[in-house]
């Protein structure tokens, strides 16, 4: 978190669950915060709270040092630097693009060359953390880029990171070690779901189990995170499943590419994808329990 206030001028494309918080972090340590957004109650909110108001990208970027994308995927990250009224021709020459959207190394590296050829500085830079570490400053960031993109972006990067992890000199790097963590994080989720199924099948007292196994060899953090959402049948998307349709499924195209097996992610990516395919898309990734429960007949909190 920034430890001094800072005077830049920042612009935040995108005010969901992640970005209105860093938007909120960027507001805290100082800047100037430009922000835009499809959804206009999102808009409304920020500029309620001391941010500037645009109407689209070039808008939000034209006066900005730092540019941060907070977008769901390499197709709307291109769309906000290249598309109508993107970023790019907006921005001034020397100023850094901060692209935190989950997606392919290849892709990254791709719009990375594509945006530096015109004067700008690209920083790959997925983040780690979810809403709560978003809006008090302490995500994680995955982070690669040349020298100079490290060094425009760092103050902001200071407001908005708790972590910063510095992964090399070439865009691409950072989305790598991205896509690790989340075949790590699917594949948790899924355990967990499963385990909390099965263990409604038995009969546990599914509170106790809760219990029992954060404090046991079988405790992961996803299970610690998400079964919570279970026990109080709370399936508002805090992180939807179909992120990890989208996720799960970047890491079967990286792994088929390089003729590399991923079997358990790829027995994650089914229960994901059957539960989106059962009407769960957008509601949390906890509901690949529900799921569970459906095909078995187990009984979880909330269901009759």
């Amino acid at each position: 978190m920034a430890t001094t206030p800072q005077t830049g001028r920042a612009a935040v494309i995108g005010l969901g669950s992640m970005g209105s918080g860093m938007a909120g972090s960027l507001l805290r340590a100082g800047f100037s915060v430009a922000a835009c957004d499809v959804n206009p109650e999102a808009v409304a909110r920020f500029q309620k709270a001391g941010g500037i108001a645009a109407a689209h990208p070039a808008e939000a970027a034209g006066a900005a040092d730092v540019v941060v994308s907070v977008v769901v995927n390499a197709a709307q990250t291109e769309a906000v630097l290249f598309g109508e009224n993107g970023a790019a021709a907006a921005m001034p020459e020397g100023a850094v693009f901060v692209s935190s959207a989950t997606m392919d190394p290849a892709v990254a590296r791709a719009l990375a060359a594509r945006l530096e050829a015109t004067g700008r500085h690209y920083l790959d830079a997925p983040m780690s953390g979810g809403a709560a570490r978003a809006a008090d400053g302490g995500l994680t960031f995955l982070a690669s880029g040349s020298p100079a993109a490290f060094a425009k972006a760092r103050p902001a990067l200071d407001a908005m990171a708790g972590t910063l992890y510095e992964l090399g000199d070439a865009p691409g790097q950072g989305a790598a070690f991205k896509m690790i963590n989340q075949l790590l994080a699917g594949v948790h989720i899924a355990a967990a779901c499963e385990a909390m199924s099965f263990a409604a099948k038995q009969g546990l007292d599914l509170a106790r189990v809760y219990e029992v196994i954060t404090k046991s060899a079988g405790n992961s953090w996803m299970f610690e995170n998400r079964v919570p959402h279970i026990l109080d049948a709370d399936y508002a998307p805090k992180s939807a499943v179909d992120i990890f349709v989208k996720d799960l499924g970047i890491v079967q195209d990286m792994a088929r590419a390089e003729k590399y097996p991923v079997p358990v992610a790829a027995a994650a990516l089914q229960m994901f994808l059957m539960a989106s395919g059962a009407g769960m898309g957008r509601d949390d990734d906890a509901s690949v329990a529900r799921l569970y429960a459906q095909v078995s007949g187990a009984k979880l909190p909330g269901q009759a």
